[in-house]
């Protein structure tokens, strides 16, 4: 039997691994994992030389099957209203059942980190069942020099093992789906699905458990900075833009999803970028498009034609498609993942309401405002049930990762903004001329010509006018722009119309924003929308 150290020893934690009669594959590279999923028909490779991996039922995360050890050490820590709880005894059990499962396995160990600031990084040992799921993961996190394993000591650990199936009367669970996280332990047991994003979300999730207590400030943003070194943060949720507006040639690339914000600036959890596919294409996203046919990068849930070529328009499986891949497959990506403090930061939002400007400038108690409500939007088509726009609000635009109160992330940000005077910006990237099966999607060009002009400066200088439903600074004309796109009611044909759509969503904001009304102060509270009532 061959047994795989799964704690630190200097923690104060008992030592205690997992034995297997099966082989164990320590930090191998692309080439042998690859050759590994082939040959365990796992995955197989595009025409380009990608692998490409099918994760069956489970195309995307499932929030409603992770679960946080509730202890003493969390009882007052953990934001229980958004995380549920798991006893130590049902953990315990988990736990003892995926040694048991894992006895006769062959598995895969990965030693990586999150974390580019090494003052605040999470060393975590990934133990995986599958290849490909071990190639997975070593591209998204950063992964330590060959001659600093020998003596590479892990903080947290994670076993993930697909083919174990949960008992939800014996473990406490909701399936047999499980993600189970151990803050005391930190330990985290991943289990029933074949997802690879939930080991990537999971040390996000612990980071974000970890570092406020720091007063460091973790986020689900992306994250570039310009040739002067004016960094910028792009918080959003998934669908918004994230990826896609950070990955700009003239700028180097620091992350594209997950960074913390210390003493001494923004730095990247991660080592690679897990980007959305579908509908990409090499116009559009060039830089992300050619990660697609490199050997190295893989592919989850893409369809292939009959020559093996992704076809990335093909949402059959799900229209959660994506590719995972090294951050050095970006030419002008960052060698340390770290970058000074910001000058701007852009909350993206996709508002398929047609309602939102495509930029508007917020105050400091306008951003704390749109951190804490973290609007986006649902469209018809995307999610089974869903037939006209819903919104969706996912406070700190990453609530299902967020295991402490939103204030405590809320307060971190305005504290730091006011510290080093940062601009805030809201980018709207969804629909303008309507709403979605009426108006069209905001042109790529005109969103990157914006945040052009926002992060050189420029659009400091514009003329700007108060948007009478929500309050913030909207630019009146921009060089180069049309300007009619720039007022959302002119682009819409029935006016009456918007100005009801309009009424629709600030109540979504006024009604979501109710939870978190005792925890802000009067600035922030002040910062909400306005309903503006109909003419007579």
């Amino acid at each position: 039997m061959t047994e795989i150290g799964l704690r630190n020893p200097g923690n104060g934690i008992e030592t205690c691994g997992l034995k297997t009669s099966g082989k164990v594959h320590y930090n191998l590279g692309p080439a042998e994992l690859v050759e590994h999923a082939l040959r365990r028909n796992e995955a197989k490779l595009t025409a380009h030389g990608a692998l490409v991996a099918y994760t069956g039922q489970h195309t995307g995360r499932s929030p409603k099957d992770k679960f946080v050890v509730r202890d003493p050490s969390t009882e007052a820590q953990v934001w229980w209203d958004n995380n549920k709880p798991m006893s130590p005894e049902h953990f315990q059990a988990l736990y003892e059942d995926f040694i048991a499962h894992a006895r006769g396995l062959d598995l895969y160990v990965q030693d990586l980190v999150g974390g580019a600031d090494e003052a605040n990084s999470l060393p975590t040992r990934v133990v995986t069942e599958y290849a490909w799921h071990s190639m997975f993961i070593r591209n998204l996190l950063i992964r330590p020099a060959r001659e600093e394993l020998a003596s590479f000591q892990q903080k947290m650990t994670i076993i993930d093992l697909p083919s174990f199936k949960a008992d939800p009367a014996r473990h406490g669970c909701r399936t047999e789906t499980v993600i189970a996280i151990d803050f005391s332990r930190m330990l985290v047991l991943i289990g029933g699905t074949s997802y690879a994003g939930e080991m990537k979300k999971s040390v996000f999730t612990a980071l974000n458990y970890l570092l406020p207590a720091k007063g460091v400030m973790p986020m689900h943003c992306s994250a570039n900075v310009g040739p002067d070194g004016d960094a910028a943060v792009f918080f959003g949720l998934s669908g918004t833009g994230k990826t896609t507006l950070s990955a700009d040639p003239k700028r180097t690339l620091i992350g594209d999803d997950e960074h913390g914000w210390g003493e001494d600036g923004i730095f990247n959890f991660e080592g690679g970028c897990y980007a959305k596919t579908i509908k990409l294409s090499a116009e559009a996203e060039p830089e992300i498009f050619a990660t697609t046919r490199r050997f190295g990068t893989v592919l989850e849930n893409v369809v292939l034609d009959e020559g093996r070529v992704p076809d990335f328009d093909d949402g059959s499986l799900t229209e959660n498609t994506r590719c995972a891949y090294p951050l050095d497959f970006i030419p002008n990506a960052s060698e340390t993942g770290q970058a000074g403090h910001p000058k701007n930061i852009i909350m993206l939002t996709a508002d398929a309401f047609g309602v939102m400007p495509p930029i508007a400038r917020l105050t400091p108690a306008q951003a704390m405002y749109h951190f804490l409500s973290g609007y986006t939007a649902k469209v018809a088509g995307t999610e089974k049930g869903v037939t006209e726009p819903e919104a969706t609000f996912s406070t700190c635009f990453g609530a299902p990762f967020m295991p402490r109160h939103p204030s405590e992330y809320g307060n971190l940000l305005r504290d730091l903004i006011a510290q080093h005077g940062v601009t805030c910006w809201l980018v709207n990237t969804g629909w303008t001329g309507g709403a979605y099966g009426v108006g069209q999607r905001m042109p790529i060009k005109a969103t990157r010509a914006l945040l052009t002009a926002a992060l050189d400066g420029s659009l400091n200088n514009a003329e700007f006018r108060i948007d009478e439903n929500f309050g913030f600074e909207v630019p009146v004309s921009v060089p180069g722009l049309d300007g009619a796109i720039l007022d959302p009611r002119s682009t819409w044909a029935d006016k009456p119309a918007y100005d009801n759509q309009a009424r629709k969503l600030v109540g979504m904001f006024i009604d979501n924003f109710a939870k978190y009304e005792a925890h802000v102060d009067a600035n922030t509270l002040e910062a909400a929308p306005r309903i503006i009532e109909a003419a007579e």
